[in-house]
């Protein structure tokens, strides 16, 4: 594959901005200043003309930060017009806006690299080459940043680094290793990039175990790196090794980081010890709504609607404005708590005084709160007057309180509906079964499961998770697969001998 062959003739129909005003010398001649700001009885005659591509580039980059892109390219035009020469700074800005920007900008960031290629500079500047991998990764093109990267006669860290993150970025985790192992150095950025990268594909188990040999090759996280590994160990439920990367964290000096004291609050609420969540919340210095918005989540998860609520006010006495984030926290503890008036209330305040478009994630809470409160048809009426369609998971939280007060009529109704939707769904179909079931209508639920069976929809095994010396292990119904199987079954023999002789009566619990 070549390099895309794109003329530099860029973006036509643009304003062309008037030419920049004349350079003014320094100092003024009729001015006599000194250091301390007195007279001068002798000024020495002298100007220092600013450098045209300079002001030029100056002009582009300012253009660039207010996101108008379309106005720096015709300065960059202008600029050419006017027989200026872009330099490599005015380069590098007008690719990393485009890099800022990729839907917008695909072809001009290809035409600026047709200019680029033409002086040579994607192969002899390192920080030209190295923009270049970083604008097509983020445009999508690796086949191009990988050739940009290649071109690059001295590559650096920050070149190699760019080029692995976007990999990661795009999900071709394979490539991004081979590219990893072939590194002559790494360094943080290096294994941040590939942890990252991991925790992003849901691949969470190889985020820690690349976690682990970044700690063996002795290279020292910062906390740019923390923030997606305590993410990990909230969803893997290693709480352990939460706690461990807390103990590292508070003998380093980015300990009061709000990012990673987000990410702490946010990593015990998820594993559910919340108490950990408000002793990190209360020792912040400095609160963000990120942070109150964690703490509220955190006790609504958790069962503590009364503490989300009451988090929620200090919130707002504390001058911090809430968002849909925070209100999505407040909904559920509503919801958990079964106070649908005040749920109701506050999802109005939300839409009236505060001019929080709710979005679908609020409805669902509105549909749940009635749901668990057993008001199913203003739960339906709900969904039917949402401005958007609803979801299957929408459609699945209704048909869950379906089951609980044993609603067959509107659960086989909502099932047609969630089909259409996500027609390869175990959990619903099982949900549906389990249903009729609870209602002794076994003809009916065996039906159901006779026709998952036709539609060759298999019901995937549920898994558990435990957490030994901070490596989890996973297991399903009937598991033989762990190297320590015997042993592990042979405990469960004693533990249920020893039941047997205190007498304790058996439960069969029938798992559909």
């Amino acid at each position: 594959m070549s390099l895309p062959a794109c003329t530099p003739n860029t973006m036509t129909n643009l304003p062309i901005p008037a030419k920049p005003a004349p350079i003014k010398t320094f100092p003024d001649s009729n001015s006599n200043l000194s250091l301390n700001n007195e007279t001068s009885n002798h000024s020495a005659p002298f100007k220092q003309t600013v450098d045209p591509t300079v002001s030029w580039t100056s002009s582009i980059a300012q253009y660039c930060k207010q996101g108008k892109l379309s106005v720096a390219a015709a300065e960059f035009n202008q600029m050419r017009v006017s027989n200026v020469k872009p330099n490599d700074i005015t380069l590098i800005t007008l690719l990393a806006a485009c890099a800022d920007f990729p839907s917008e900008t695909l072809n001009f960031g290809s035409s600026i690299h047709a200019y680029v290629h033409k002086l040579g500079l994607d192969k002899n500047n390192v920080k030209v080459g190295t923009v270049l991998v970083d604008m097509y990764s983020k445009f999508g093109q690796l086949d191009h940043a990988r050739l940009a990267f290649d071109a690059i006669y001295a590559k650096n860290r920050f070149s190699w680094n760019t080029m692995i993150d976007g990999y990661m970025r795009n999900g071709e985790i394979d490539l991004a290793i081979n590219l990893f192992d072939k590194m002559p150095e790494r360094d943080i950025v290096s294994w941040t990039a590939l942890i990252g990268g991991f925790v992003k594909q849901k691949r969470f188990e190889e985020a820690l175990e690349c976690f682990r040999s970044m700690q063996i090759s002795k290279v020292r996280p910062d906390y740019v790196t923390f923030i997606p590994v305590l993410g990990t160990c909230a969803d893997l439920g290693t709480l352990n090794l939460g706690l461990w990367c807390h103990r590292y964290i508070l003998g380093q000096n980015f300990k009061d980081n709000i990012r990673i004291n987000n990410s702490l609050i946010d990593m015990y609420s998820r594993s559910g010890c919340v108490e950990f969540a408000l002793q990190v919340f209360q020792k912040m210095l400095c609160r963000s709504l990120v942070s109150w918005n964690s703490i509220i989540i955190g006790f609504a998860i958790n069962g503590h609607p009364e503490e989300a609520l009451k988090f929620f006010n200090l919130m707002q006495k504390s001058g911090v404005k809430p968002d849909g984030i925070t209100f999505t926290g407040v909904l559920t503890a509503c919801s958990h708590a079964g106070l649908v008036d005040k749920g109701l209330q506050l999802f109005d305040t939300m839409i009236r005084v505060l001019q929080i478009s709710p979005r679908i994630e609020h409805y669902g809470c509105i549909i749940d709160l009635y749901s668990r409160a057993g008001r199913l048809e203003d739960a339906l009426e709900v969904i039917k007057n949402m401005p958007m369609n609803p979801n299957e998971v929408i459609f699945g939280s209704l048909l869950a309180a379906c089951r609980t007060v044993g609603n067959v009529d509107l659960a086989a109704r909502l099932m047609n509906c969630i089909v259409e939707l996500d027609p390869d769904s175990d959990s619903n179909y099982v949900m549906l079964s389990n249903i009729y079931a609870a209602v002794g209508s076994w003809n009916i639920a065996s039906k159901v499961r006779m026709k998952m069976k036709d539609f060759g929809i298999q019901k995937k095994p549920g898994k558990s998770c435990i957490e030994i010396d901070g490596e989890v292990h996973e297991f399903v119904a009937g598991d033989k697969a762990h190297v320590q199987t015997e042993d592990i079954y042979l405990i469960l023999e004693l533990l249920s001998v020893e039941l047997e002789d205190l007498n304790y009566a058996h439960i069969l619990l029938i798992i559909l």
